[in-house]
């Protein structure tokens, strides 16, 4: 797993303000039988559509 840049914590504080659920850190990922990371997962969910949106950074 590779360090965590400068920026990652500033990130995920902007994530979080901005009303996301982080849901890992990192975020692991198949390709294969590699297995990789991202920086975050996160999620946020919509009330008024009751939908849910997920990214990966």
């Amino acid at each position: 797993m590779a360090n965590r840049d400068i920026y990652h914590e500033n990130v995920k504080a902007a994530l979080v303000k901005d009303g996301w659920t982080i849901t890992h850190d990192p975020f692991p990922l198949a390709y294969g039988n590699r297995k990789l990371f991202a920086d975050l997962g996160a999620e946020k969910l919509f009330a008024a559509e009751k939908a849910e949106r997920k990214i990966v950074i």
